[in-house]
């Protein structure tokens, strides 16, 4: 008994999908505008959606490019050229974007390059070529139709050869000679992991063709252009967003999510003569991807995993395969655009961690400007993070949705990106930010000289407090800890199921932990143990602002330090990694919690 025939129909029309908009190349915000003696040329089709503007555009003969317009209406207009200053100029446009088919724009070609369309007129040694409808001085039997691209004298591929576009010369001597157009896979070669690649390969290494990145099928994604502005997800050709070991794109493949492409490699350059200018040594810039400094151990002192090790952990950055991301040794560094330089650690208990004691440059977080008190009233036009990222615009939704906005906030003055402090943050302005991965941060802004910095702590109301209840016990073990309960404390384990941090709930969809918990890390399981556990009654040794020290529980990285306040248990701090913990006269160092209130509180009513 075979699957039903419905089943397999489905299936079929699934593989079978393909976005005519793969025909086409992309430039938003931009329209192609006739010149005024050809404007008639123009074909007008109202009431089209975009894919069905492209479908009838790459079925047609006569339509090269069309304008698809959002305002004052939705049109289509399709048009006998692409962008040429002699019949029609590209001019911006809001409210339209141009798309041009590929065979007609692209310099390169795709296997045998027999819909080449371009307008490459001479040989690889530049003879030039023979109009396709001349018989002289070569005799040939092509004859130029509508459909075969025949046009004039520009190098085609009409029989398949598998040298490429070729055409007759006008040499009597040489009847005929390839054009030597370069395969997109080598027009554009790759250095190190082509994070950088900007080329128009369209097709995997199998020869799959990609899918838009701009579309959601068949495989939804997070790398939506406009979500990524910096990483030029154009159309649907490969590209390395996510420091992946070389270029790759989703497939149109309903069965197969994504493949890698088939780039060439750039020359081997000598090392002496890369350009090193832009690394760092003692400090780092922006994110430190740059940095080539040798620090090797964590904030806390656990030593780094050597980069060409895969133990205790597990990992895919290879130094041979990520040979320019400097993976020497077991130095911190920053392989996949994290927030700064990390390592993997030597300890089986906790695989990654942020290496905090390595300064950021002077010349990367010298604030712009100053703000009095809190900063409340601050109206400069500083417009990046202390971390040097560009603030998103109050007024837009992409790619964070503002909930503090000018509607929201009239009195605040939310003009353009500019950092600002409407909720009165006692941490100073802020700012939604462009990076996807953040949602928001604070400005490189410092407070005015005079002004006393203070992290005061903060009086936020929630709406619960920390209660224990009667349930029954089970020995587990812990330091010097006797048997008790804490239903807030959370267990994060990964797919595997398998424990690697603590965490508190602070509310019931959210979890508090250490930020080296996190690092680097892909997606992560929260599971929500109801964890008897044993518990220890620990003297607080002293207290700082922003930190509490007191002992340590072993292996319970980003667990909670809690402490009894009438009926209701407060969390006071949250376990940062350390070499050592639990050992006599060997304190640790908890997160203070209660100086961050404001901002857990914006956080959660944000999302």
């Amino acid at each position: 008994t075979g699957p039903h025939p419905s089943i397999t129909l489905l299936l079929t029309r699934q593989v079978s999908y393909r976005s005519p908009l793969n025909d086409f190349q992309r430039s938003e915000g931009r329209e192609l505008v006739p010149t005024s003696w050809n404007s008639n040329l123009v074909q007008m089709l109202p009431n089209l959606n975009l894919e069905e503007c492209a479908s009838r555009c790459s079925q047609s003969l006569d339509c090269r490019a069309f304008n698809y317009e959002t305002r004052p209406t939705v049109s289509c207009k399709h048009l006998p050229w692409v962008a040429d200053r002699r019949n029609a100029e590209v001019k911006r446009n809001v409210n339209c974007d141009l798309y041009e088919k590929k065979v007609y724009v692209r310099q390169c070609i795709v296997g045998k390059g027999e819909d080449y369309r371009g307008k490459v007129f001479t040989t690889k040694s530049g003879l030039t070529c023979q109009q396709w409808w001349s018989k002289f001085p070569h005799d040939h039997w092509w004859t130029p139709t509508a459909s075969n691209g025949l046009e004039l004298n520009y190098c085609r591929n009409p029989d398949g050869d598998n040298i490429g576009p070729w055409c007759y010369t006008t040499d009597p001597e040489r009847r005929y000679e390839s054009c030597n157009i370069p395969q997109c896979k080598d027009e554009v070669c790759i250095t190190c992991n082509g994070e950088d690649y900007r080329g128009q390969v369209d097709h995997t290494a199998t020869g799959k063709e990609c899918q838009r990145w701009d579309q959601q099928h068949p495989h939804q994604h997070i790398y939506q252009p406009e979500k990524y502005p910096d990483k030029s997800l154009d159309d649907n050709y490969c590209r390395n967003p996510d420091a992946s070991p070389v270029p790759w794109c989703y497939t149109t493949d309903p069965l197969v999510e994504r493949e890698n492409c088939n780039i060439s490699k750039c020359p081997e350059v000598p090392v002496e003569k890369r350009q090193r200018s832009s690394f760092t040594t003692n400090c780092f810039r922006g994110r430190g991807e740059d940095y080539r400094g040798k620090v090797n151990e964590t904030l806390s002192g656990i030593p780094c995993q050597r980069w060409n090790a895969q133990f205790p952990h597990e990992h895919p950055f290879h130094p041979n395969i990520y040979e320019c991301k400097g993976l020497e040794e077991n130095y911190c560094r920053n392989p996949d655009g994290s927030e700064a330089p990390w390592c993997f650690t030597s300890a089986p208990e906790m695989r990654t961690a942020l290496c905090l004691q390595i300064k950021r440059c002077e010349d990367d977080i010298e604030a712009e400007d100053c703000y009095q008190e809190n900063g409340k009233n601050y109206r400069g036009i500083v417009h990046k993070t202390r971390k040097g990222v560009t603030c998103q615009r109050w007024n837009v939704n992409t790619p964070h949705r503002t909930k503090i906005n000018p509607l929201t906030h009239p009195e605040a003055n939310l003009t353009e990106n500019y950092c600002r402090n409407p909720d009165g943050d006692q941490h100073g302005p802020w700012c939604y930010t462009t990076d996807p991965k953040t949602e928001f941060d604070y400005c490189a802004i410092k407070q005015c000289a005079g002004q006393k910095v203070s992290l005061t702590e903060q009086i936020v109301e929630f709406s619960e407090c920390g209660q224990r209840d009667d349930r029954p016990q089970r020995i587990l073990r812990i330091v010097n800890g006797i048997p008790g309960n804490s239903p807030w404390t959370v267990s994060l384990r990964d797919r595997k199921g398998n424990h690697f941090c603590g965490g508190s709930l602070v509310y019931s969809r959210w979890v508090i932990s250490t930020k080296q918990c996190f690092s680097s890390c892909p997606s992560l399981l929260v599971l929500c143990e109801t964890m008897v556990l044993n518990v220890r009654q620990m003297p607080d040794l002293s207290v700082v602002i922003g930190m509490v020290v007191a002992v340590c529980l072993q292996k319970d990285y980003g667990g909670p330090l809690a402490c009894r306040n009438s009926d209701c248990w407060v969390l006071e701090g949250v376990i940062i990694p350390m070499r050592r913990c639990g050992h006599p006269g060997q304190p640790n160092i908890f997160i203070r919690v209660s100086v961050y209130v404001d901002w857990i509180k914006k956080v959660m009513e944000m999302a």
